[in-house]
């Protein structure tokens, strides 16, 4: 049997679901397990990979040189959402596959993107503080029906949480640069310029990826823009948004308030945003559920195993 020395990085994989190890091992795979306990860095891994077929990464600093020094890796093989952290240019130069784990978060990430708009729309956290504290206080929200949400990103989670949305009765615009226009008719969803989206839409919710030259998609002359009194919700990427000048919209209440689950810098410690009362903030936990965690090991298992058989894994990157 062709067998395969499998490190894992990331620190979740069959933790929560150690059958997904035991599947590997069946498959005729040997695991080296994460021993530093977080996300292993570029040096670290030059060393690690030495004799490795495949890598379980989460967030580990698979640059260029760490890729092309790895001479019998075969399969990087991502445990979550994003490829920031890989150098998918230099996988494909090498040989290597990549492999995603698509579709495994976008119903858990949609659930707290609406969960952060209600709780936004109604005060519930400062509601839930006061009451608790024995205050008997009314907060005044926001109804969801018949408001504009602008979603920035129609892509898998952008798309569940339309859906969502206008079971509450919203009108759903969207801005893409890669349209699915044939969703869109079927959703009754209008494709949208961003400048355009930002001056109509109450809510706006950002699932877009990396902006575009590492500059953010919303500084402060779009956050200007931005109709007077909506909601901005980010369960994207924290450097979709300039952090200061929405704590300057927030101050001044261009916008009514806004729900973020990523940020800039984590954990944002000493941010302006933490004293905020217009704010609900949650510590970049949108796609950690069960049931994702549960998906998320069983694709990137399924992955594993195809392409040690010598067929594609489920989601191919390059």
């Amino acid at each position: 049997m062709n067998r395969w020395r499998v490190l894992i990085g990331s620190k979740s994989f069959g933790k929560a679901y150690p059958e997904h190890l035991k599947r590997l091992e069946e498959a005729g795979c040997e695991i080296i397990p994460n021993q530093i306990g977080r996300a292993y860095r570029a040096a670290e891994l030059r060393t690690a990979l030495a004799g490795v077929d495949a890598i379980v990464t989460g967030t580990d600093e698979l640059t260029a040189e760490v890729i092309m020094s790895a001479d019998g890796l075969k399969l990087i093989a991502k445990h979550g959402v994003g490829l920031d952290s890989i150098d998918l240019g230099a996988a494909r130069t090498k040989g290597v596959v990549v492999a995603a784990t698509f579709g495994a978060v976008h119903d858990s990430v949609a659930d707290l993107t609406m969960a952060l708009l209600l709780a936004v729309a109604r005060g519930i956290v400062p509601a839930h503080l006061s009451t608790r504290s024995g205050q008997w206080k009314g907060f005044v929200g926001m109804e969801l029906r018949g408001k504009l949400l602008g979603i920035v990103g129609l892509g898998r989670i952008g798309k569940e949480f339309a859906l969502r949305a206008q079971g509450f009765g919203m009108e759903v615009v969207a801005c893409d640069p890669y349209p699915d226009s044939a969703f869109a008719a079927e959703h009754r969803i209008t494709f949208l310029s961003l400048a355009d989206l930002l001056k109509r839409a109450d809510v706006v919710s950002l699932h877009a990826g990396l902006a575009s030259a590492g500059h953010p998609l919303l500084g402060a002359t779009e956050l200007r823009a931005m109709k007077l009194g909506a909601i901005l919700i980010n369960t994207g990427r924290g450097h979709l948004v300039d952090e200061q000048a929405l704590v300057d919209a927030l101050r001044d209440g261009r916008i009514r308030g806004a729900g973020l689950d990523v940020f800039a810098e984590e954990p944002p410690a000493e941010s302006p945003l933490l004293v905020l009362q217009n704010v609900v903030l949650t510590p970049h936990m949108a796609g950690d559920t069960w049931d994702a965690r549960r998906r998320l090991g069983e694709i990137t298992v399924e992955n594993i195993v195809r392409v040690k058989r010598g067929e594609p894994p489920l989601y191919p990157v390059n």
